[in-house]
């Protein structure tokens, strides 16, 4: 006979202390700390406990019984269910005050090492419409809250019902076959919600197939837009192609959607066979226009294709970048290494104010668009290199290209890879600017260099208004070697 589960408590009138890790919220019952979401320090609230274990426990809130001062008015519809913005109920200079603190906590905790003074975060220029890249999952079957689940009429002896309505949005957190419908978001330009409702609608006017995530059939699979400050716009739209077809029906789609919005300057589409979404590994056509867009900082001019990676946040970007060029403090002399290049944005925003800058990054597409970047705005000093950067940078490619005066790393969330750090110490640049979008293994790397390197400079930016995430930029300055 299986034992029956313990029921967990409901704490009523517990107040909200702090902010935790992944825009939830604490605090304390007992000797536990509880994590809960959707809610603010000073919340008093009713909170279900849904999961308890031996230091830590989780719970739901399910009454708010005394809103907190600092309390904000979430202005997207779709708030509390879709786990984009989890922080729209905290005003923007509450959400910098915490990841200013989150980034000092991170540094000091987990790396251990003597930092200075933190710079005050950059606030985002802007908090609404900054990104440059939005990507919508599609579903035959939309994702349903408890609450519309609870209202849902029998479903007709024939099958079906409200929950087998076709949806176009973003995927529920942990449930990767859900899609929650999306109508308006926030996040970028609102043309994106036109064409991306258009899209929708057409395609139930049609009797189009929506993709089945997990039978893996259905022909519209997903939505992917990009913007630019060029004024340019791409929208790249997966299909699903089966053993009966579906091309025309696609290009049908297609050429409504290039006929009604004009303003689109690169259209692209593509049959994905694979389980999942990703399109580094897939052939991507052109149906209207270009095969890219342009983006401009400064003086420069960056293209960005369907597979390229660049930094959703183009006004914050600039500013990251220029802290980056700041801490840099280069003079023209300097020979510098940028890891983890991507399509070679850092390094030709930084390479008139050096001599030679080298790049290295894994996806070897992107390697190519960083040569044409250096190419489009006349650099002629970079070079660019492909390849996993702990085999890439060895002693040998040290030896061939040149110690590095200054090494510049952003690196992907992991951090880098064991065999990057000790090669970094072994070459002994004068100085290293470090750009991380995880504070958490920014602070592991900062504690594996720190015997060698002094932390000289901190500098949080804000990338991502309403969510938890924060990009921290590093400076450090190599110690003094001393005689034995």
């Amino acid at each position: 006979m299986a034992r029956k589960k313990k029921e967990l408590p409901l704490l009523e009138g517990v107040r909200i202390e702090a902010v935790a890790a992944e825009g939830k919220c604490l605090f304390h019952w007992n000797d536990l700390v509880v994590f809960v979401p959707w809610c603010v320090p000073g919340d008093v609230c009713d909170v279900q406990i849904r999961r308890k274990k031996h230091s830590f426990a989780e719970g739901e809130v399910v009454r708010l019984v005394e809103k907190s001062k600092v309390r904000a008015v979430p202005f997207c519809r779709h708030f509390g269910v879709c786990g984009g913005c989890k922080w729209q109920n905290l005003p923007y200079d509450e959400q910098l005050k915490f990841k200013q603190q989150q980034v000092l906590d991170q540094l000091t905790r987990i790396g251990k090492v003597e930092l200075p003074e933190c710079r005050p975060i950059l606030g985002s220029v802007r908090t609404q419409e900054y990104r440059n890249k939005l990507d919508f999952g599609c579903a035959n079957k939309r994702w349903l809250t408890k609450e519309e689940m609870d209202c849902l009429p029998p479903a007709p002896s024939e099958g079906g019902g409200a929950k087998d309505v076709p949806a176009i949005g973003f995927h529920i957190t942990g449930a990767f076959d859900k899609i929650l419908p999306i109508e308006k978001c926030w996040l970028m330009d609102d043309i994106q919600n036109r064409i991306r409702n258009e899209i929708r609608d057409y395609t139930v006017r049609n009797g189009l197939s929506f993709f089945d995530l997990r039978a893996q059939v259905g022909l519209l699979r997903d939505v992917i837009f990009r913007n630019s400050k060029s004024g340019e716009l791409m929208v790249i739209i997966q299909f699903h192609y089966d053993e009966t077809g579906g091309e025309e029906e696609a290009k049908a789609l297609m050429q409504h959607i290039a006929d009604k919005f004009q303003e689109i300057t690169s259209l692209l589409y593509l049959d994905n066979q694979k389980c999942n979404d990703t399109i580094g590994d897939q052939e991507i056509l052109t149906f209207k226009g270009t095969d890219h867009i342009f983006e401009l900082m400064e003086d420069l001019r960056f293209k960005v294709g369907p597979k390229s990676f660049y930094q959703t946040n183009t006004e914050q970007a600039y500013h990251l970048y220029s802290v980056v060029r700041e801490l840099a403090a280069l003079t023209g002399s300097e020979l510098v290494y940028d890891l983890y290049t991507g399509t070679g944005t850092i390094a030709n925003f930084v390479a008139r104010q050096a001599r030679q800058v080298v790049g290295i990054e894994y996806v070897p597409e992107a390697i190519e668009d960083a040569k044409v970047n250096s190419d489009i705005n006349g650099i002629g000093n970079t070079l660019f290199y492909a390849g996993d950067m702990k085999d890439v940078l060895s002693d040998d490619f040290i030896s061939r290209h040149g110690r590095p005066d200054v090494v510049i790393t952003d690196p992907p969330r992991a951090g880098m890879h064991p065999d990057v750090v000790k090669t970094i110490l072994r070459t002994a640049p004068q100085r290293i600017v470090y750009v991380s979008c995880n504070p958490a293994t920014q602070a592991r790397d900062l504690h594996d260099l720190d015997a060698a390197y002094r932390v000289a400079a901190v500098q949080p930016v804000d990338m991502f208004p309403h969510t938890p995430h924060v990009e921290n930029v590093v400076l450090l300055h190599r110690r003094p070697v001393t005689s034995a």
